[in-house]
């Protein structure tokens, strides 16, 4: 991904971040009072507010720091969403079952990372493209794999078995992932008397698509 730093955003301000997905639906309203809904983009895309996670001045240095580091805008980062991190719920355990990536057909080795959300009503995949270094586990038809058997490309999200799967073996992964983002304002703007009397100031992020 070009202007892309593999750094990631000081986990301890991560934690109290607020946000989450955004989508942009057309939604309308026909004469007989139905509506006519419509969904500009295929994929959701995250914002975050990331002011909400500073809790003292130290916070705010190490903010303008990654800040200028980044050279504001310029240079995206990763970000651990305090929610939505891995490939199962936050309270459970990763296993090399949690998400289904595609059917082996003796000669494909490469795999894409992805998340599946879904329930009886619908369902849409995301592409996770930052997976966390040590985290990602792989299996073939249930057999959890060694890690020796793949290779895992941490600025894509792409997973190399060493070993094409049999045609109709399903290939499925667990692991932790970032958010690759940026910085949504080439302006922060500290004041620490507002500060001292409780305004925190609005660091807005929003997610790059690789």
């Amino acid at each position: 991904m070009p202007s892309f730093h593999e750094v990631r955003f000081p986990l301890r301000l991560a934690l109290g971040t607020s946000g989450g997905p955004w989508r942009r639906t057309d939604i309308v309203a026909l004469s007989n009072g139905r509506e006519s809904r419509n969904s500009r983009w295929k994929d959701a895309r995250r914002r975050y507010d990331a002011g909400s996670g500073i809790r003292s001045v130290s916070d705010l240095y190490a903010v303008v720091a990654f800040f200028e580091a980044r050279a504001g805008q310029l240079y995206g980062f990763r970000f651990t969403d305090p929610v939505d991190f891995q490939s199962c719920g936050p309270e459970e355990t990763l296993s090399p079952a949690d998400q289904f990536l595609g059917f082996g057909d003796g000669a494909r080795r490469d795999f894409q990372l992805v998340k599946h959300y879904a329930d009886a009503g619908g369902a849409t995949e995301r592409t996770i493209a930052k997976p966390q270094a040590g985290t990602v586990l792989v299996s073939v038809a249930g057999a959890a794999l060694d890690p020796g058997d793949y290779a895992v490309d941490h600025a894509t999200g792409v997973a190399t078995l060493s070993a094409p799967p049999d045609n109709g073996l399903a290939v499925r992964a667990g692991y932790r992932f970032d958010v690759p983002v940026r910085f949504d304002t080439d302006r922060i703007e500290v004041d620490l008397q507002a500060f001292q009397a409780g305004r925190i100031p609005s660091i807005p992020l929003i997610e790059v698509k690789p």
